[in-house]
């Protein structure tokens, strides 16, 4: 019998790895996605968690393609195993004031942080509705609930996934599956903490709790949200952000 899959896009970044380490512990088959496995180093990443006790399985695919995102899923559901989960936490920057915004940079974070969730989310989701049972997790940003200064394009990108959940939600609850979205606020990855200090200290100082977030707490809804504890739950955004934003 095969193993339940869990299947988490740009599985190798900071708050990725920690999500597809703590589904490994909840006994899924891990799939952490790459856009291109030599770039991101997948051979020496696999083996830095295998090392670690995660054994995790990598695909490429680009999920700005459909294509590729379709053939990947069908080799996953082949080969590996049934997807339950749905992670899809692939995401991108191109910052700049919208005055200084070429269409590249424009088109780069939402081809790559939205239509991605799409070509990801389309191409699983056919699988699900045969099951009748799935979870789906986008992880969007405080950004698309707030705005950026800078960031027109990542905002903009992270709000659409606000509404794809909430809409996908409606069309699926008959169906046995949830459609849920997480929304980090400054969260503490190699990334974040190579900005300068300074930085990041003012950053800090605009959150009420006083400190950057960890990448396993953002792991930790995940894991809520796959759960069958969370089964009533569908159309929701979690804030994981320390304060720095509510809303009701």
């Amino acid at each position: 019998m095969s193993q339940t899959v869990a299947l988490v896009t740009g599985g190798l970044g900071g708050i990725g790895t920690e999500i597809s380490r703590k589904l490994v512990e909840q006994g899924y088959l891990v799939v952490a996605t790459t856009f291109n496995k030599e770039i991101e180093k997948a051979d020496e990443w696999q083996l830095v968690q295998k090392e670690a006790g995660f054994d995790l399985l990598v695909e490429e695919a680009d999920v700005t393609s459909f294509e590729a995102c379709a053939d990947m899923v069908g080799r996953i559901e082949k080969n590996v195993g049934p997807i339950e989960v749905l992670v899809n936490c692939a995401g991108i920057t191109r910052d700049s004031f919208l005055k200084n915004m070429d269409e590249p940079m424009w088109d780069a974070v939402l081809s790559t942080n939205l239509d991605g969730v799409f070509n990801m989310t389309k191409n699983v989701l056919d699988f699900m509705l045969t099951r009748t049972h799935g979870r789906i997790i986008n992880i969007s940003s405080v950004n698309g609930q707030r705005g950026q200064f800078g960031q027109t394009n990542y905002s903009a990108a992270k709000a659409g996934m606000h509404g794809f959940t909430m809409a996908l939600s409606q069309e699926v609850a008959r169906k046995g599956i949830t459609v849920n979205s997480i929304s980090p606020g400054y969260i503490a990855t190699q990334m974040v903490m190579k900005i300068d200090e300074e930085i990041r200290n003012d950053l800090v100082a605009q959150i009420p709790m006083q400190r950057m977030g960890e990448p396993a707490e953002i792991a930790n809804v995940v894991n809520f949200l796959a759960s069958s504890d969370a089964g009533y739950i569908t159309g929701a955004n979690i804030p994981v952000n320390g304060g720095l934003f509510t809303s009701f």
